[in-house]
C-alpha cells in the first residue's frame, strides 16, 4: 500500500518532557519532507498544535477534523489546509481513521488513548487494517506495552497486538518501519 496520508493522535498539552515536543516537532518534519498529508484532531493547543505547526512550516498539508463543541471553546487551529468542523466525538473518529492509510500515536491523555483503543477495536472487528504506531518517547508508553502483553498473558486478545501495533523510540524509525 502506497503510504499517502497519516493520521496522528496526540495530547492538547505539551507534558512535561521536553522531549515530548521536540520528537513531535521533528515528527512534523518528516510528514511534510515525505509528502503526506496529516489528518489530526484541529486543535492548536499542545502536541496537536506543535506537530500542525511543524508540518506547515515545513511545506505539508494538514487537514484538521474537530467537533463543534471545541470550536465553540475557540480549540481550533486557524492555519490549516483544511479543517472540517464535525457534529461530535464519534464523527471525528471515523472521519480521521477513514483519511489515513496508518496511525501515528504520540504522547497524550484520555483523548489520545481513547482514539488509540478505538482503532484497535475496529482493527479487531475487521472494520479496518490499518498499522498503528506508537512513538514511544522515552519509555511513555512502556507501560501500555506490559499491559498489551498482560491482556495477551491473560487471553483477552484475538489476534497478537504486535500484529497492529509497532512501538518505535524516534520519529524516524517509525518511518523506517512503515517502509
Amino acid at each position: 500500500m502506497k503510504l499517502e496520508s497519516v493520521v496522528v493522535f496526540c495530547g492538547s498539552k505539551n507534558g512535561q518532557n521536553p522531549n515530548y515536543v521536540k520528537q513531535t516537532t521533528e515528527l512534523g518534519k518528516l510528514i511534510a519532507l515525505l509528502n503526506l498529508r496529516m489528518v489530526y484532531g484541529g486543535g492548536k493547543a499542545g502536541l496537536m498544535g506543535v506537530i500542525a505547526d511543524s508540518v506547515l512550516a515545513n511545506g505539508g498539508k494538514v487537514m484538521g477534523v474537530i467537533p463543534k463543541i471545541l470550536t465553540e471553546w475557540e480549540s481550533q487551529h486557524t492555519g490549516l489546509t483544511e479543517l472540517f468542523v464535525v457534529p461530535d466525538m464519534h464523527t471525528r473518529k471515523k472521519m480521521m481513521y477513514e483519511m489515513g492509510d496508518a496511525a501515528i500515536v504520540l504522547p497524550g491523555g484520555f483523548g489520545t488513548l481513547d482514539e488509540l483503543f478505538e482503532m484497535l477495536t475496529w482493527n479487531q472487528l475487521k472494520i479496518h487494517d490499518k498499522k498503528i504506531y506508537i512513538l514511544n518517547t522515552d519509555g511513555f508508553y512502556n507501560h501500555l506495552r506490559l499491559h498489551l502483553q498482560q491482556l495477551k498473558k491473560e487471553g483477552f486478545l484475538y489476534e497478537l497486538p504486535e500484529e497492529r501495533i509497532i512501538f518505535c523510540d524516534t520519529p524516524v524509525e517509525i518511518f523506517n518501519k512503515i517502509g
